[in-house]
């Protein structure tokens, strides 16, 4: 099958840095991808702006065409679903009122899940105030690297396989915003609202169907179809929804941790056949040539 036609070579239209879960300042991830020969790059840290600011400095200095983005948590039927905001104005009253709802929702969640963790012997109250004590959008990753580091989980895994996940321990459910209203906020931002990792929902055949044909009707303009971990069954399934509900295509890392070998920052831009690039709606062109193939990184 054969690529669709993109002007830029190489993007990343799905990345974190450590205003929510990732572990580099914004200006350290933007020096990744000069590194990596990105030409594309949105920044969409859970349900914040906070680092685009540093981002978008960087990426001038950088040659690096940049996209104002976030990562938005919202709820379909019961089940958590993201939505990638990009190319959305950081100063929109709305929007701004938007995320905050959200982060104070996250923040409230965090204390909970401590007293949750507090009644089974952690020192949960203690987990949770390191957790919100940290600039940015508190995350359950967060927690769950604090029980790590403290000795309740041997690993990120195990700490929400025991403590965090849906129905483990100290789960605590949230009420997110639901997808329209998400989407609606984007759309009054100005922004692109994309349909985040849609293979990670655990829904059926129909129900993704459903959320998508909602979505699209609400506003949304995406969905991502190149990830790190998306298997080709699930990359044609999510092509196949684009083409059926007019939906462009995103590719994106979903990068958090640098030195991960199958999430490495910066994905080649191609997508299937008869997809239009979400890239192309973006108003954007390459702000500097690509490297020439000698001098490029090898891999996707």
């Amino acid at each position: 099958m054969n690529a669709a036609p993109q002007p830029f070579e190489r993007i990343d239209l799905h990345t974190h840095s450590s205003w929510s879960d990732g572990v580099l300042a914004p200006a350290e991830l933007v020096a990744l991808a000069a590194s990596r020969a990105v030409q594309l790059l949105a920044l969409t840290d859970h349900d914040t702006l906070a680092g685009c600011e540093a981002a978008g400095h960087a990426c001038a200095a950088a040659g690096i065409a940049f996209v104002p983005a976030c990562e938005m948590t919202s709820l379909w039927r019961g089940r958590e679903i993201h939505v990638v905001a990009l190319r959305v104005d950081p100063y929109a009253a709305p929007l701004a009122a938007h995320l905050a709802a959200v982060r104070a929702q996250r923040r409230e969640r965090i204390r909970a899940i401590g007293l949750r963790l507090e009644h089974h012997g952690l020192e949960g109250t203690a987990i949770a105030a390191a957790v919100l004590a940290r600039d940015g959008t508190p995350t359950r990753l967060h927690l769950a690297r604090e029980l790590v580091r403290r000795g309740h989980a041997a690993d990120e895994d195990a700490a929400f396989r025991r403590w965090l996940g849906h129905g483990q321990r100290a789960a605590v459910p949230a009420e997110w915003p639901g997808v329209a209203a998400t989407v609606a906020a984007v759309a009054a931002a100005g922004g692109l609202a994309v349909l985040a990792h849609p293979h990670r929902y655990r829904l059926s055949a129909g129900a993704l169907r459903e959320l998508c044909g909602e979505f699209r009707a609400a506003g949304g303009a995406g969905i991502e179809i190149s990830l790190p971990g998306m298997a080709p069954g699930d990359a044609s399934r999510a092509a196949a929804l684009a083409r059926r509900f007019g939906l462009a295509g995103s590719c994106g890392s979903d990068f958090h941790v640098p030195g991960v070998p199958w999430r490495p920052l910066g994905r080649f831009a191609k997508l299937p056949e008869g997809i239009v690039p979400i890239a192309e709606r973006l108003g954007l062109e390459p702000v500097r040539a690509a490297l020439p193939a000698s001098q490029a990184p090898a891999g996707p």
